[in-house]
Order: C-alpha cells, then structure tokens, then sequence
C-alpha cells in the first residue's frame, strides 16, 4: 500500500504538469481564432435610401450611411478593439488601424453634414443634432475608461439617429439635406486631401525620393521654416501594414459614402454630366478592397521579385483621386 501510495505521489506533480500544458495550448488555440475571427474586415452593406410614400427623401441615404458606418465600427464581430488593453486584442494593430481610417472617413463626412449639407446658406443656422453629433466622432479614438471611446461615438449616432427621425418627418422642416453641387464639390475637397496623403503613405512603403513642391505655382509663397529642394520619405517597415490597414479602413467607408452620393446628389450629377466620373471613383475603391490574398503585408521593392501590396492599393487610390478631382471640376463649373 505504501508503494502504491508513493507511485501515486509521484504520479500527480507529472499529472498537474500535463493538464497545466493542455490548458496553455488550448489558450493559445482560443486566443488564435480569436485573433483571427476578430481581424476579418467587415462586408459591404446595401446603400439605399429612405422613403416618404413612393419618393425617395434627399439625403436620407448619406444620413443612414453615416449611421451604419458608426454602427459596423462598434458592432462588428469583436466589437470596436482600438481602445482594448487585454489581450489579444492589446497584441492587434491591423484591425485599429482599419478603424481608424474609417473613423476619419465618418469624422469627414459628419462635419460636411453639419457645416454644409444641412446648411442653405453661410448665415443659416446650423442643425442642432449635426452640431452635437460632429465632437462626438472626434473624441480620442483609444480612450477604454472614463469615458470610454464606444459611448462617446455611440452618443453621436444617436444625434445622428434624431436627425434622421427629424428629416423623414412631413412635419419638421428644419431638418433638411441640401444636395447641391457646391455642398457635394466641399466634400469632395477633404476627399482629396485624405487620399492624397494615403497615396504617398502608401508609395513611401519602398521609400520616395521626390522634390519639394510645396510652394509650386505661387511665387509669392512662404513658409514658416525652410525645407530641403528634394525630400526622401521612407515609411518604418514596422509600420508599413499599419498605413495599408489604414488605407482599407477608409477606403472601405469611401466606397459606401460614395455610392450614398450617386443616390442623394443624382440630379446634381446628371445636370453637370458627372455621373461617368462617380462610377469611375466607385469602381476604382471597390478594386482597392479586393481580398488580401497572403496573412501578410507583402512589401517588395518595387519591380522586385516579392509582390508590394502598398503599391497596389496607392495605384487605386491615386486613379480614385485623379477622378475626385475630376468630378469636383465638373460640379464646379457653371
């Protein structure tokens, strides 16, 4: 019996040992498909808008669009993650990095809401609901407690929510979308600009010897310190599939924006003859969100042997600009 008593002693320090390096491995096994299942990017949605009886109510598809996009970023399988601090989602930087971009794409088109789209005029007023809805989106996009980043943005969509009640309603006509060309042409500026610099980001990815054009076309220019005539931009490679990520988040709220823009801004498009170039920006983005093939940012040097995912998705965001720019110089002219 004693024999049998110390086989069995023996036995449990080996048997503790066993169980414990099981429950590691399916940790590590649960922590893998989290990290996996988390990190899928959202799909599409259908882009539609609302309707008043048998007609469609301007602006009621960039409005809902705005609100699915908020509510995808808060929603979507794992939640928002960007303000996380247990792991695994502490360990991701692919999936923040998407909210992020689109984040600013909603940033974007709140304020546009507000200080155009709702407005007839410079002196009117502007909409109460699009006023408390715009600060709302720029809270810091990490905060996890007191308050955290979800309910701040959650507080937005519903302003954002009111608006909407506000513009189905007969009843309520100080809530109102003007789809103008010169309120969409406004947009269509930011757009620019965000792309642009997603473009160079994206180029710098193998590393960019350009020259200084900061004060091209003006000769009467300054500028506050003065900078070299030709400027080499590198992007860290640690940092190479942030910036992608980036990029696919905002494209992703682009595409959706845009198409919302073909439905409410459609008489405006047609008027100036725009709508070929809209559908070239859609389909140009909806290239850009093409599946990632490889579980990794693939970064080769340009003309090498190894595929540059960043050079790919800068080729369609620079083609989706160069059509932005296009558009808005149609809508622009008289």
């Amino acid at each position: 019996m004693s024999v049998l008593r110390t086989k069995i002693e023996s036995w449990i320090p080996e048997g503790v040992a066993a169980v414990a390096g099981l429950l590691v491995l399916l940790l590590l096994l649960a922590l893998m498909v989290t990290t996996f299942v988390v990190s899928n990017e959202p799909k599409a949605f259908a882009v539609q808008a609302a309707r008043r009886g048998d007609q469609a109510v301007v602006g009621s598809a960039t409005v809902d669009t705005a609100i699915t996009l908020g509510e995808t970023l808060l929603d979507k399988t794992g939640g928002y993650i960007s303000n996380d601090v247990l792991p695994p989602f502490v360990f991701l930087d692919d999936m923040p990095n998407w909210e992020f971009g689109a984040l600013v794409a909603l940033r974007d088109v709140s304020a546009v809401m507000r200080n155009h789209y709702a407005r007839s005029q410079s002196q009117s007023v502007e909409d109460e609901d699009l006023a408390r809805a715009e600060p709302q989106f720029n809270f810091q996009n990490d905060s996890w407690i007191l308050p955290a980043t979800e309910s701040e943005y959650r507080d937005g969509l519903a302003y954002l929510h009111n608006f909407r009640r506000r513009l189905l309603d007969d009843n309520d006509a100080d809530a109102q979308f003007f789809a103008r060309a010169d309120n969409l042409a406004a947009w269509l500026q930011v757009v620019e600009k965000r792309l642009g610099s997603l473009s160079q980001r994206l180029s710098a990815s193998v590393g960019q010897v350009r020259s200084n054009t900061n004060l091209a076309n003006d000769p009467a220019a300054q500028q506050s310190t003065p900078t070299p005539s030709v400027v080499y931009e590198s992007t860290p490679w640690l940092e190479v599939d942030d910036v992608f990520y980036e990029a696919r988040g905002h494209v992703w709220a682009l595409l959706h924006l845009f198409r919302a823009v073909e439905i409410d801004f459609r008489n405006s498009l047609e008027r100036k003859n725009a709508v070929a170039s809209l559908h070239q920006i859609i389909r140009e983005l909806e290239e850009a969100q093409r599946p990632v093939s490889s579980p990794l940012v693939l970064n080769g040097n340009g003309f090498g042997w190894v595929a540059n995912y960043s050079l790919t998705m800068a080729n369609y965001i620079s083609r989706a600009n160069a059509a932005v720019i296009d558009l808005r110089a149609l809508l622009e002219r008289g």
